[in-house]
């Protein structure tokens, strides 16, 4: 690590698993009894709002009885102490990396906990219940949607997140299955700039090919020894 300074790093839902919130695929996944053209596209928000707002009301309202895990702890203890640029992108829309600690941060995908005005664009904390027709706080209109990315839509901050990845000298995958695009090519635009690469997963993902290194096992496990082998 010595000639490492600049490290992006990418988080997915295996990341927030471990704290006991849903993934979107899979048995008991969030998808599961919905599906994703109901729940999470443009178009399920105009043609059924009320169900859209209630799947996201309660998956806010679970958020307060999960805790952030080890792997969280560990990557605000690197943001804290890494003197050079660092960067969590994460695809989560939960709060828990915020919860453990880390500033140097990006949502990619939104928040749960923030409120969108289609009307003007202003985004704002929202914690609680989103129904239909909420009023936006900076202009008015009844026009507040969940602040998520839907499928579709551009993911947020990718400028920023491009030149992030262009400049770093590692960059580190957690807890993403490599099959969700933009996200899922990250990997190759690193190694194009000359990054090394590392994946930290429970099993490989769609794009372990690309990883110059891959490390299988549990995040709450596989980020705390990694953090203790950079910050050593």
């Amino acid at each position: 690590m010595r000639d490492i300074e600049n490290i992006v790093i990418l988080t997915g839902a295996g990341i927030s698993a471990e704290s006991g919130i849903a993934t979107f695929r899979g048995p008991g996944g969030l998808w599961e009894g919905h599906r994703v053209e109901d729940v999470c596209t443009p178009e399920a928000l105009a043609d059924d709002p009320a169900l859209v707002h209630r799947f996201y009301d309660l998956r806010r309202a679970a958020l307060a009885g999960v805790q952030p895990n080890a792997a969280h702890v560990a990557l605000a203890r690197l943001d804290a102490a890494w003197k050079g640029d660092l960067l969590i992108v994460t695809q989560n829309v939960d709060d828990l990396h915020e919860r453990a600690g880390a500033r140097r941060l990006l949502h990619m995908h939104g928040e749960l906990n923030s409120g969108l005005c289609a009307a003007c664009g202003d985004r704002r904390a929202c914690t609680g219940a989103m129904p239909p027709g909420t009023a936006c706080g900076a202009c008015g209109a009844a026009a507040v949607r969940p602040d998520i990315v839907f499928f579709g839509e551009m993911p947020y901050a990718m400028e920023r997140i491009d030149a992030a990845l262009k400049d770093c000298d590692l960059f580190v995958s957690i807890g993403t299955s490599g099959a969700v695009y933009p996200a899922a090519g990250f990997v190759q635009t690193a190694r194009y700039y000359g990054s090394r690469t590392l994946e930290l997963n429970l099993e490989p993902s769609g794009g372990s090919v690309f990883f110059g290194e891959t490390r299988l096992g549990a995040a709450g496990v596989l980020v705390p020894d990694w953090v203790e082998e950079v910050l050593a």
